[in-house]
């Protein structure tokens, strides 16, 4: 098969690297790609943006499948006219992808199936949000309803910091993303995160991961797009996983099924482990970044058969292995991020770190000759295996230290809820 993946960052280094070793691949493709895509695919300078652009590539040089990664593209419907085009794709329908597109839609499925999830408002303007905040009090969860990098989320731990939130996204901090406001209860409790694939009506449980979304050691400072998981996350006991697959998974599948705009794809569920039992925090209808980046490693089934698979109804009676060793994957990311930061600092070392149990996927980078330059604000995904989580981190931190980058930072403690409770 001649495959092309559509994205530049390290979930797309990371698909490329393990679908690059599937026997049933003849040729990869990677349009942007990044500074690192180039040792697995051949990189293609293409505005993935322009959907007519994508269709005439895939003509041009004959391919097979078409692998989109980011949220962006799945929401705007490049799999739907990619598919009109005449090519099998890997992404859900512009109208399931709502999921990940509209948190008020998600909400909304969820109150007509029953899917347990946080209580909440969904608001068009200013003054209505800011009522219902004074009304509810903090702690509050303030979030954007569009695509907005991951960082259209605030927990306000007080009034003062959800009227902020509320005022900046009906302000345009977010652009059109911001034009809708969803207000959530404050869910006590650990987030976790569950991958599967489904194929319209099947559906097949991947694993689990647990994500590190604030910027800062401790999980203190704003919210990103995620400096670090591991995976699996043993939080997610197999009752847990067997509840969340059967109240909430299977009543989603169930749902869109119903609707006439069937799931196509993989679905990704953010997910709140409280005293009453889990609930949804939100859908991603993407892989994870940086979780796929810690999945792969783990991953021993063939990848590219699992995405045909599901992008051609055929995963019933499927199966997929896994290694039982645990993966975690650290980001460095350009000092200033999430907020502002400079592009073009040079990197050292980050060439060469990979092994059996490291790999170093790249995200924001480009080349210039031999050097490699940061191109964005998460940067690297530092990634390695170990027997038990511990293992794995001690060896992501050690390839970590040969990376000479004076302009980057990272967080130093991935994995430390669980690494914690194993020590207890």
């Amino acid at each position: 098969m001649r495959v092309l993946i559509i994205g530049s960052g390290g979930r797309e280094h990371a698909l490329a690297w393990k679908i690059a070793q599937s026997p049933l691949l003849t040729k990869l493709f990677i349009a942007p790609g990044n500074g690192g895509t180039g040792s697995v695919a051949e990189n293609v300078v293409m505005d993935i943006a322009d959907h007519k652009a994508v269709i005439d590539f895939c003509k041009l040089i004959a391919i097979d499948f078409v692998v989109v990664g980011p949220d962006a593209q799945v929401v705007a419907g490049l799999g739907d006219d990619v598919r009109a085009a005449g090519f099998t794709c890997f992404c859900p329908s512009k109208a399931a992808g709502q999921l990940e597109g509209s948190k008020g839609f998600t909400k909304a499925l969820c109150d007509e199936m029953g899917i347990p999830t946080a209580a909440y408002g969904r608001f068009d303007d200013e003054a209505s949000a800011l009522a219902y905040l004074y009304a509810h009090g903090a702690p509050i969860v303030i979030k954007a309803d569009g695509l907005a990098a991951g960082k259209g989320v605030t927990v306000a731990m007080s009034v003062e910091e959800a009227e902020e939130a509320i005022i900046d996204c009906f302000a345009g901090a977010f652009g059109a993303s911001g034009a809708s406001v969803v207000i959530e209860e404050f869910m006590q409790g650990e987030e976790v995160s569950l991958f599967v694939l489904c194929d319209g009506e099947n559906i097949l449980p991947l694993t689990t991961a647990q994500d590190h979304k604030r910027a800062f050691d401790g999980d203190n400072g704003p919210n990103t797009g995620g400096m670090g998981a591991y995976s699996p996350a043993p939080v997610l006991t197999r009752a847990v996983y067997e509840e969340v697959l059967a109240r909430i998974i299977a009543p989603t599948v169930q749902g869109l099924r119903a609707r006439g705009t069937p799931y196509q794809g993989v679905l990704y569920a953010g997910l709140m482990l409280t005293e009453e039992g889990p609930k949804l925090v939100e859908y991603n209808a993407r892989f994870g970044d940086p979780e796929t980046q810690a999945m792969v490693l783990r991953l021993q089934s063939d990848l590219l058969q699992l995405l045909v698979w599901t992008a051609t109804g055929d995963l019933a009676g499927r199966e997929v292995r896994w290694s039982d060793r645990y993966a975690l994957t650290v980001i460095l990311a350009t000092k200033g991020y999430p907020g502002p930061y400079g592009n073009g600092s040079e990197i050292r070392g980050a060439d060469g770190l990979d092994s059996d149990t490291v790999q170093v996927f790249h995200a924001g980078t480009r080349r210039e000759g031999k050097r490699v330059l940061a191109h964005g604000g998460r940067v690297l995904n530092v990634t390695a295996l170990g027997a038990d989580l511990a293992e794995a981190q001690r060896r992501a931190y050690a390839a970590v230290e040969r990376i000479d980058w004076p302009e980057g930072f990272c967080r130093r403690d991935i994995g430390w809820r669980e690494i914690l409770r194993n020590q207890a």
